[in-house]
């Protein structure tokens, strides 16, 4: 039996999440807000996270991964774990990877990838 690939906020380019066998992939997030410093854009970037988790199904105490990148990790590693830690479901830490990397636009200070535990998925197509 084939299992349906459900595509969420997809473009041209990427999808924002798919969800298959069970699972939800979630591309790289990052803040709406830019002008925040890395406290406020992780805290938007992981509202956002918990909005396409939402959407697919699921909630970040599902979490299995996720990769952290941070343009400047000497300077914004604890801020940025203090937000993380806070929000992570108690008892449900993902594995994890932190990096620091060049990001795709320069007021860009973190940038979030997750996946999850769908439980009872059906990845039925959106309608």
């Amino acid at each position: 039996m084939s299992e349906t690939i459900r595509r969420i906020a997809t473009d041209k380019r990427r999808s924002r999440a798919v969800v298959y066998n069970g699972m939800v992939f979630l591309g790289g997030m990052t803040a709406d807000d830019r002008t925040q410093e890395i406290a406020g854009q992780t805290r938007d970037t992981l509202a956002k996270i918990e909005g396409f988790l939402d959407e697919a199904g699921t909630n970040k105490s599902q979490l299995l991964t996720a990769q952290i990148w941070v343009k400047n990790l000497e300077r914004d590693f604890e801020a940025m774990n203090a937000v993380w830690n806070d929000w992570t479901a108690p008892n449900a830490a993902p594995t994890r990877a932190t990096a620091q990397c060049e990001m795709g636009a320069p007021d860009v200070l973190v940038e979030i990838i997750v996946s999850a535990a769908v439980p009872n998925a059906t990845n039925a197509p959106e309608t």
